[in-house]
């Protein structure tokens, strides 16, 4: 098992106007990491804002891994890079990074764990691919739904949640947060096999 902290990225576009888009659901569910580690995002030189704490509870109730969330400060389809010098900074192995973001082809409020595949047309998560190099790392899935009608995907996602899933985001962040903790403390397959048995 690498001794190396987490990386937990929080994929959304920066700035007050995108914070409560679809499209930020990753970048939420970072806010609830941070909150749960008990700091404050700070300022990197690797354009992110990022918290470094512990994150969950080993046996014997041992404070769990470092973990360092970070949301890049970059529009999400520039996320690669951000990414890329965090891991390098914090020499982080592409198999400890984990990346949360929102899925248009999954039912709004769902969470899939994998490690690896495609980028399923999310354009930061092609950016981060390619910025390292590799698909091997671990993602998390927050659904958001197909857009209603013929609306454009592309519009659907830079809207805000909806007045009814806004009623659920606060739940469905929270289990995001709680995956995120059972990834770091348990390992991805233990994780998932949870995640997707609990439903």
């Amino acid at each position: 098992m690498s001794t190396s902290p987490w990386l937990v990225v929080g994929i959304g576009n920066p700035g007050p106007q995108y914070a409560g888009n679809r499209h930020n659901a990753g970048a939420m569910a970072a806010d609830v990491l941070a909150s749960r580690i008990g700091s404050a995002f700070t300022t990197h030189k690797a354009r992110a804002a990022v918290v470094d704490g512990r994150l969950g509870t080993l046996p014997g109730g041992v404070p769990g891994p470092r973990v360092i969330v970070a949301k890049p400060a970059t529009y999400v389809n520039l996320s690669g890079g951000p990414v890329a010098a965090l891991s390098t900074f914090y020499d982080i192995p592409a198999e400890r990074l984990l990346v949360v973001y929102d899925e248009l082809d999954l039912p709004a409020h769902t969470l899939r764990l994998k490690l690896g595949g495609g980028e399923g047309g999310h354009n930061g998560l092609r950016s981060i691919s390619a910025a390292l190099g590799t698909r091997d790392y671990v993602r998390l899935r927050i659904g958001i739904g197909r857009p209603p009608g013929r609306q454009d995907p592309a519009d659907f996602v830079l809207r805000d949640f909806s007045a009814a899933e806004r009623v659920e985001l606060g739940v469905t962040l929270e289990q995001a947060a709680d995956a995120v903790e059972d990834v770091v403390v348990h390992g991805h397959l233990a994780a998932q096999g949870r995640l997707h048995t609990s439903v």
